[in-house]
């Protein structure tokens, strides 16, 4: 049974132990990119990058667009990418208003052709598969499932809980694609409602099928968080001993009454809080409580102390941990193995978590893209991939 730790913030509910194994993956899909082309994307008139499975490293100066290769990756897929910028942010400069990313995507089966951009001074990103204009990015969580660490989040312990948030969400995604869905719904109605309580708090009617629709998304929502966290905890049990162990939670009201009650009791309170609620969210201008409050809570479980009081390396480390640990859950329950996209990981980390990182890596059978300023510190190490570098306008082997 679960309980809640009295280390723990009030609310916090720690995560259930158990196997992370999934034998009925007989087959895992582990898709690397093979071709990456960039054009008038952030830095990069034109770029073209030709790689083979395993370890990319691309290590240049600071400046040179390293991370905006990363960035263009992660435009692969749904949402807003490693730095959740507009779309028009991205395109370069200089150029016309619009940009293109293109790759060859590599599976044990097939090659898929994946393109993404935006047309000059739009505002909305288009996508083709196999040169056919198709809707839908969350095919591509499928398609080319992704997950990164980038320097901003070397702050995430110690920074608001909309980062953690977004950290769980991107990984939960990973295991449900409906989780996206969830989440635009549950934004959109809570939205609606609290422009309805400033403009017309009257509209008892339209406020009750907002509030419906809120407790529907919200609890489906904190359901997908909760399943990921449980299968992350069993997860962490199996981390490199390089890495620190993380003892993680999530804290809100909703994930606990989840524990206790069925999915249907927990719609039926939240929707008779966002009514009770009301006055008090009319008068603040937002919602207070939901599952867009909620928080993941973060511990070293070796020091028994909280993430955010560890050191900068400890931290980094416990990061580290944790998404190598988000990919082989990834891996195990979906039989999907991440693409990683690891920018400047290599900060703060030793030459043991360094090698222990590339063996995690090459043990997952993922590819991983890993960005650096000083090529020695890779060639210190040995990884079955490719070493790329960067001068900012040519990309050759090392």
């Amino acid at each position: 049974m679960l309980q809640t730790n009295h280390d723990l913030p009030d609310g916090a509910i720690k995560s259930a132990k158990g196997s992370v194994e999934n034998t009925a993956n007989d087959k895992i899909f582990s898709p690397s990119i093979a071709e990456l082309k960039l054009t008038d994307f952030r830095s990069h008139a034109k770029a073209h990058i030709v790689t083979g499975k395993g370890i990319v490293v691309l290590s240049g100066d600071n400046g040179v667009g390293k991370t905006n290769i990363l960035e263009a990756i992660s435009m692969l897929g749904p949402g807003r990418g490693l730095r959740t910028a507009k779309l028009a942010e991205l395109a370069r400069r200089d150029g016309a208003n619009a940009w293109s990313v293109s790759a060859l995507v590599r599976t044990q089966e097939e090659d898929i052709q994946i393109g993404v951009g935006i047309d000059p001074n739009a505002d909305t990103r288009r996508l083709r598969i196999d040169g056919q204009n198709v809707k839908g990015f969350d095919r591509l969580t499928v398609m080319l499932p992704q997950l990164w660490l980038t320097p901003a989040m070397d702050r995430l312990f110690v920074d608001g809980a909309s980062g953690r948030r977004k950290f769980l969400d991107r990984y939960a995604l990973g295991l449900s694609p409906q989780h996206a869905k969830m989440s635009q719904d549950y934004e959109r109605a809570m939205r609606e409602r609290n422009r309805l309580l400033q403009e017309d708090p009257s509209s008892d009617s339209w406020l009750k099928s907002l509030e419906s629709n809120m407790a529907v998304s919200g609890v489906a929502i904190a359901d997908a968080r909760l399943t990921a966290l449980d299968a992350l905890a069993s997860g962490l049990q199996h981390s490199h001993d390089a890495f620190p162990e993380a003892e993680i939670a999530l804290e809100g009201w909703i994930e606990a009454a989840l524990r206790q009650d069925s999915a249907l009791d927990v719609e039926d309170a939240f929707r008779l809080h966002l009514k009770k609620a009301r006055g008090l969210d009319a008068s603040v201008g937002r919602t207070l409580e939901g599952p867009h409050r909620s928080d993941l809570i973060v511990r070293h479980k070796g020091k028994d102390m909280p993430a955010s009081d560890c050191s900068t390396g400890e931290q980094k480390a416990l990061l580290v941990g944790l998404v190598l640990a988000q990919a082989r859950v990834m891996s195990g329950e979906t039989g999907r193995v991440p693409l990683l996209l690891l920018d400047e990981v290599a900060a703060h980390l030793d030459g043991t978590r360094r090698a222990a990182l590339i063996e995690v890596i090459e043990n997952l059978g993922a590819q991983a893209w890993i960005t650096g300023t000083d090529p020695a510190v890779f060639q210190q190490i040995a990884f079955t991939g490719t070493h790329l570098t960067f001068d900012g306008q040519l990309i050759k082997n090392a």
